[in-house]
């Protein structure tokens, strides 16, 4: 199912959540939504849902119109965060809900039921209540029942927030897996980056109601558009330079300008500190300082370089950088690692 948001604005009490949203969700892709609390995201997955209408713009399904169209007959399922489950009901009685709801019949549940509980893993516990399962079974629960009806297009709200770091990655590769095996549509909502980056096949990056970026993660992550982006979607180095005679002088060194830039010309230079590299690989900008800062933690060191008055961070792993605070050292930036923003 495609998915396409036309000019959607929405307001709360006269305050504005979103503005002016055009968005595409593809057939059969995982769209992540990433932003910060109060960017408007769970407003967006609501209107699709149909649970709110918004003030402006229509909502499309495969080309129609179903802005005005009730829940219940869109065809999408929704996953929250808080599972949702029906406590006092079996494991196949909560998935087989929504089935039992459009009057399907009893074989036709349970062949269904049970097919849902291969594809999330959970054979033998038909009969269990939630109250007898871990968080992560409950939101496969919640995930087969969300998917029970053969819905077109899966939303899920921030699924993962309320487990562990452990069970997250293992139910994001789930979901992951789960989506590609059904075919289904889906949208993500998280204000995880990692989360994000990791399950989508694009994300959009939002802020105060509105959309930044759109784009694969890695462009997402290598190639930020705007500075809020940058700063978001992880840790960044960012130095201010000016194009003179060919090069972009900065504070730390200078980089080839290219036909991109005129002279004069102000920019942002953008670092990703697992770009600092005790080596040089191909044409660099080469950064001589002193570490002022080092820690290390599961297997990496995240540390600081202080070079003429600038401090830059870098990540490697232990073993890369054979150095300790005070140390002068030299590292290394592929200029093809390299983004710009004027």
């Amino acid at each position: 199912m495609k998915i396409e948001l036309k000019g959607i604005s929405h307001s709360f009490d006269g305050e504005e959540v979103l503005s002016d949203i055009n968005l595409e969700v593809r057939d059969g892709e995982i769209l992540g939504i990433l932003g910060p609390s109060g960017c408007g995201k769970t407003t967006i997955l609501r209107i699709v849902a149909g649970l709110i209408r918004p003030n402006s713009g229509r909502v499309l399904f495969d080309g129609k119109d179903v802005t005005d169209v009730p829940p219940e007959k869109r065809n999408v399922g929704m996953v929250f965060q808080s599972y949702a489950l029906f406590s006092s009901m079996t494991v196949e009685d909560n998935i087989g809900f929504g089935l039992m709801v459009k009057g399907e019949k009893r074989s036709e549940i349970k062949r269904r039921v049970k097919e849902l509980l291969e594809l999330v893993h959970l054979e033998g516990y038909e009969k269990r209540k939630p109250g007898e399962l871990s968080g992560g079974e409950m939101q496969r629960v919640a995930l087969a029942r969300a998917l029970a009806p053969g819905v077109g297009l899966l939303l899920l709200d921030e699924p993962l927030s309320a487990l562990d770091a452990k069970l997250r990655k293992a139910l994001k590769k789930e979901i992951r897996r789960i989506q590609r095996e059904t075919g289904v549509t889906a949208i993500y909502v998280t204000h995880d980056q990692e989360e994000a980056l990791s399950i989508s096949d694009r994300v959009a990056v939002m802020s105060k109601g509105e959309i930044e970026q759109i784009g694969k993660p890695v462009e997402i992550y290598m190639h930020p558009e705007t500075e809020f982006v940058a700063r978001f979607v992880g840790e960044i180095n960012m130095l201010d330079g000016i194009v003179k005679g060919g090069s972009i002088e900065t504070p730390v060194g200078s980089i080839p300008a290219g036909a991109d830039f005129s002279e004069g010309e102000m920019v942002k230079i953008l670092i990703r500190p697992e770009n600092l590299l005790p080596f040089e690989k191909g044409e660099c900008m080469r950064i001589r300082g002193k570490i002022v800062e080092m820690e290390s933690a599961a297997g990496e060191i995240r540390g600081k370089i202080k070079a003429n008055g600038t401090e830059m961070i870098f990540r490697r792993y232990i073993g890369e950088i054979d150095a300790k605070i005070g140390d002068e050292v030299e590292l290394y930036i592929p200029l093809e690692r390299i983004s710009f923003m004027k």
